[in-house]
């Protein structure tokens, strides 16, 4: 098991976003933020260097993958890499989409660009849990 730290951050009164770091493999820095309330996990179609485009046998399935606004357009992708502490993800699905959007709120209250979205999809095969009072979240790993 590792833990992580988390940010915290309220965008409006009592309105909380969580927040995790991680790196790509060339250690480039990613932001992300937990949506536990979106079954597939989504990434930003505008960093195209980090994955690939698949084509999709259901891609139906990433059409409620989440954020409303900039679901019209969804591509089904695999992200080649990803690092969140010694937990290393290769190879994951992801609904692509445009997250200028989801930018453009979070500049005003962090400096980082936000990568993506970890949807119930990782959540739940590394078992998350989340402590808001420690502001941390566990992932299980073999």
């Amino acid at each position: 098991m590792i833990e992580l730290p988390l940010q915290i951050i309220e965008l409006e009164k009592d309105n909380y976003h969580l927040l995790i770091e991680g790196e790509f493999q060339d250690n480039t820095p990613s932001c992300w933020i937990i949506d536990t309330g979106a079954s597939k996990s989504v990434f930003d179609r505008n960093l195209d260097s980090h994955y690939e485009i698949l084509e999709s046998d259901n891609e139906d399935d990433y059409h409620s993958a989440g954020i409303n606004q900039g679901m019209m357009d969804t591509t089904v992708g695999k992200l080649s890499f990803l690092k969140f502490g010694r937990l290393e993800i290769s190879n994951q699905k992801v609904a692509l989409i445009d997250l200028n959007h989801v930018n453009e709120i979070y500049v005003k209250y962090y400096t980082n660009r936000i990568c993506g979205l970890l949807g119930g999809d990782i959540l739940m095969q590394y078992k998350c849990c989340i402590d808001y009072e420690r502001k941390t979240i566990r992932f299980q790993i073999s």
